[in-house]
């Protein structure tokens, strides 16, 4: 197991790495709107999204992957309106 980590995405907030590659897969954890170097969110939803991928983008591109290789993902609404 290796431990995924890179200072383009928000640090980990609890007893977590932002990923972990395991026999050639990676797997990220959950990754908030936050701004990697302000730690602020974002607001609206559309820029949550944007900057929720981004973080993701951030942490696979560390692990040498990208979205192209994707199998799942999981997206948490607070309004299903949105």
């Amino acid at each position: 197991m290796v431990v995924i980590s890179t200072e383009k995405a928000p640090g980990a907030i609890g007893p977590y790495s932002q990923g972990y590659e395991v026999n050639g897969l990676v797997y990220t954890s959950g990754q908030l709107p936050a701004d990697p170097v302000t730690g602020e969110l974002a607001e609206g939803i559309a820029a949550q999204a944007e900057l929720s991928c981004k973080n993701v983008g951030a942490i696979l591109e560390a692990a040498g992957s990208g979205f192209d290789k994707v199998v799942k993902t999981t997206c948490f609404l607070a309004d299903m309106a949105d």
